[in-house]
């Protein structure tokens, strides 16, 4: 059967509408077969097929039932098979993403990048008078407990926020799920309107299923805050409470 395995995508329909002929049509003449075998003990007279004709069509009759069993047991362990790869391919797609988004996740600049990029840019802001904005990111997975999935929602999450990156804007990583956009030479209105890009951004990659959550917060130079530290802190209180020490160490 390995001929009739070889199954186009543009010709599924057409396999379909076959398949169907086929089991409509051998249906029909089992059916016919069966009245005609049937008939003279409903109606207790002659069948109109008699003698060696009607020998011929008992057992054509009985091998057509054999090869119809015989051929929908096997489209049955086809189908089987085709089942079996398609979750060991679905599976194999899913590790594959959640590698890429691991490799992603560590790839981002971490919080002692972060801390040199803000002095430097905090510094250049006060110095030209321009502002400075960062935006921290929270995301939070929708599955409780947490498991090694989030890894693929945490690196969907970090492909959606680097896509809106432009200009001078970089992105860091100070925790699982959290991370910050620093945007040199923006003010606080301008801000929320970053904000608002990277939250149209984020339900796109999170989908109809609402893989994830998140919670954006917006802290700007002059406006909100007056040294670098009150940014950090900003960034310190998106964290969960075990890890706060360890990101102002």
């Amino acid at each position: 059967m390995r001929i009739f395995d070889r199954i186009e995508p543009a010709m599924l329909d057409r396999r379909e509408l076959h398949l169907w002929l086929l089991a409509v049509t051998i249906i029909l003449i089992l059916a016919a077969g069966t009245a005609l075998r049937m008939y003279p003990t409903a109606f207790s007279g002659p069948a109109i097929l008699s003698g060696q004709t009607l020998r011929k069509t008992f057992f054509g009759l009985c091998a057509m039932s054999v090869l119809l069993v015989s051929y929908f047991l096997d489209r049955q362990m086809t189908i089987r098979q085709l089942r079996k790869q398609l979750a060991e391919e679905q599976t194999r797609m899913v590790q594959i993403r959640r590698e890429a988004s691991a490799e992603l996740l560590k790839s981002l600049p971490r919080a002692s990048h972060f801390r040199d990029r803000l002095s430097m840019e905090f510094r250049r802001a006060s110095t030209t008078q321009q502002s400075l904005s960062l935006l921290t990111v929270q995301v939070k997975s929708s599955r409780h407990p947490l498991d090694a999935r989030d890894a693929a929602s945490f690196g969907d999450a970090a492909k959606a926020l680097i896509h809106t990156l432009r200009g001078e804007e970089s992105i860091f990583r100070f925790q699982p799920g959290v991370f910050g956009i620093l945007v040199p030479g923006v003010c606080a209105k301008g801000a929320y309107c970053v904000s608002d890009r990277i939250a149209d951004r984020l339900r796109a990659a999170a989908g109809a299923s609402e893989s994830f959550s998140f919670d954006i917060g917006v802290v700007s130079y002059p406006e909100h805050v007056a040294a670098a530290r009150e940014m950090e802190k900003a960034v310190a209180s998106h964290l969960p409470a075990n890890q706060r020490e360890q990101h102002a160490a």
